[in-house]
């Protein structure tokens, strides 16, 4: 990657850290998201930082084209967040049909038989 791709980056991540910043101050995203989002930055930035660590690690892994191994390590941590999100989604679908449940129960618990009613 050039010097300039190299900045790119490091000014993309700091941005898109302020911003998951900015929506944990306005509550508008829970902070156990916000630490994954900025973990993941905290991760990459030191391969985006250092050319010399990214091509490093290139050779480890027998990449010949370092950019190549920070784009799959991106997509990588990616698919951990969508994963993520996919398990945390079906656990609260979960819980919304249970309440959904529960509450389609206690309703019918408070309605009155139609014989019982008293009109006037």
């Amino acid at each position: 990657m050039t010097t300039r791709a190299h900045v790119l980056v490091i000014i993309a991540v700091i941005v898109a850290g302020a911003y998951v910043l900015r929506l944990v101050r306005a509550h508008q995203l829970r902070s156990k998201y916000a630490l994954l989002w900025l973990t993941i930055g905290v991760l990459l930035v030191p391969l985006a930082a250092v050319p010399a660590l990214l091509q490093w690690v290139s050779d480890r892994f027998g990449v010949n084209y370092a950019p190549t191994t920070f784009l799959f390590l991106a997509a990588g941590f990616l698919f951990f967040v969508v994963v993520h999100f996919s398990w945390e989604l079906s656990r609260l679908e979960r819980k919304v049909r249970t309440l959904a449940e529960e509450l389609t129960l206690l309703r019918a618990d408070a309605v009155p038989p139609s014989g019982d009613r008293v009109d006037g």
